[in-house]
């Protein structure tokens, strides 16, 4: 039994966390850095303790100071929700050693799936349809030239160790590709401390759908629907919706087939995401597995009615998956913005500082996950998440006639924020037919509005 978690992370994510712990009469453990003494995640734990000064580096990262936390509280597992050190090994490992309990998969599967090259690898062994491109890393610029013309321009380059648009670069001829290379090599070792890139055929207007997984380690894996996340901006998803208004319940089968037999194939335990770019012919490709809980879970929750958040500590306390349907069916339709503190009509510039009103939106329908209040000050150091503002409906007209009402309740004032660019796409009748790809925004006309 765990009876008590220590939640390595803040924001709306701790308090997700929080929620779920105390569903299941888990005690909770809440760390923070200076600059989040004033948090709800530290109001509303049961516990808190300070790690550090406002840098990541010297908090939210600092892993002696969180497994310090964790044994001054007796806490006996550790939630790391997402980003930070959700997907760090090294950290699993050792809570693995300190007898903690990891709630996610084990250090070697984060390792392992982390590994761009050996997922891709092992998700091919395995039958599941991979893009085209390099088996291992490149390591010279010959060798990057050979595999280009194998494979056709445009390629992509991407970090084997990467994520999050970090350590990519598009190549569009062979003129361009040793110097995107060296430059994608320079970023990659920066971000994640490995210069190492693998190359993938490039596809001009895929779209991006990810499957949903819940396994327990003994054989039972689940399929929880897709998610469409291909409203993105430089890589970064801004809206989420399940399911995809392109995916029928045949194409819906054959992607969760392959991935239950990814995920079966590496052992996987825990909540993770496959996520795949799918073609305009409906032909999908492995990108790759993460192996944590995504932001964009709420949607999932809501279609297929389901608490993730408490399945994912069930599974990391021994308990089965029995008597749930391995691929069961959506119902009704939901869709996610992410309300950022930055300025769209600034080219999204980061929006900092103290929150003078605030009203969250309700009515049938609405879901509201957020860390923010009326006086709350906004910190610099971290992700502009300030809130993910959830529609559900019987059907996907439904959810997004609830979303732009959502939005018009929303009130947020004193720092900027992103609800007036998801006003304006939640309206565009591009993106109200599905007409719409990775590339949406790139031509986007997002109007100014002044107020």
């Amino acid at each position: 039994m765990i009876k008590k978690i220590l939640i390595a992370n803040r924001g709306e994510i701790a308090l997700r966390i929080i929620r779920a712990c105390k569903e299941l009469g888990i005690a909770s453990v809440a760390v923070y850095s200076h600059a989040d003494k004033d948090s709800l995640h530290v109001r509303f734990a049961d516990e808190a303790v300070c790690i550090g000064p406002a840098s990541p580096q010297k908090s939210y990262l600092n892993i002696p100071s969180i497994m310090s936390a964790a044994e001054i509280t007796n806490s006996d597992a550790v939630h790391p929700g997402y980003g930070f050190l959700a997907e760090n090994s090294e950290f699993a490992e050792i809570c693995e050693q300190s007898g903690l309990v990891f709630i996610g998969p084990s250090s070697k599967m984060i390792s392992q799936m982390g590994d761009k090259i050996f997922a891709k690898t092992v998700m091919q062994n395995a039958g599941v349809p991979v893009i085209p491109g390099s088996e291992g890393g490149i390591e010279s610029a010959d060798q990057a030239q050979s595999m280009a013309k194998e494979i056709g321009f445009p390629v992509i380059l991407k970090a084997t160790a990467g994520g999050g648009g970090k350590g990519m670069r598009i190549v569009r001829d062979q003129k361009e590709l040793e110097s995107a290379m060296s430059m994608a090599q320079s970023e990659a070792q920066a971000a994640f401390g490995n210069p190492v890139l693998y190359m993938e055929k490039y596809f001009e207007s895929p779209r991006h759908i990810e499957i949903q997984l819940l396994c327990d380690g003994k054989g039972n894996v689940i399929a929880l629907g897709e998610r469409e996340c291909s409203i993105q901006r430089k890589h970064q998803k801004l809206i989420e919706e399940s399911p995809s208004p392109v995916v029928d319940s045949e194409l819906r089968k054959k992607m969760f087939e392959a991935s239950i037999k990814g995920a079966k194939a590496v052992g996987y335990k825990s909540a993770g995401t496959v996520e795949y770019l799918l073609d305009d012919s409906g032909n999908f490709y492995f990108m790759e597995m993460n192996t944590r809980i995504q932001v964009e879970h709420p949607v999932s929750e809501l279609v297929y009615n389901v608490d993730l958040i408490k399945e994912q500590i069930k599974v990391a306390a021994g308990h089965s998956l029995s008597g749930m349907d391995s691929t069961p069916e959506p119902v009704g339709h939901a869709i996610e913005c992410r309300i950022n503190a930055e300025d769209p009509f600034n080219d999204f510039m980061p929006s900092p500082g103290k929150i003078t009103s605030f009203h969250i939106p309700g009515g049938p329908g609405i879901r509201v996950d957020t860390h923010g209040y009326a006086h709350y000050l906004m910190p610099p150091f971290y992700d502009s998440l300030l809130a993910k503002l959830i529609a559900y409906g019987h059907n996907r007209e439904e959810a997004l006639n609830r979303m732009q009402r959502a939005l018009e309740e929303f009130i947020v004032e004193g720092i900027k924020t992103t609800i007036p660019f998801h006003m304006q796409v939640i309206d565009d009748k591009n993106f109200r037919k599905g007409n719409f790809n990775t590339h949406f925004l790139e031509n986007f006309n997002l109007k100014q509005i002044t107020n």
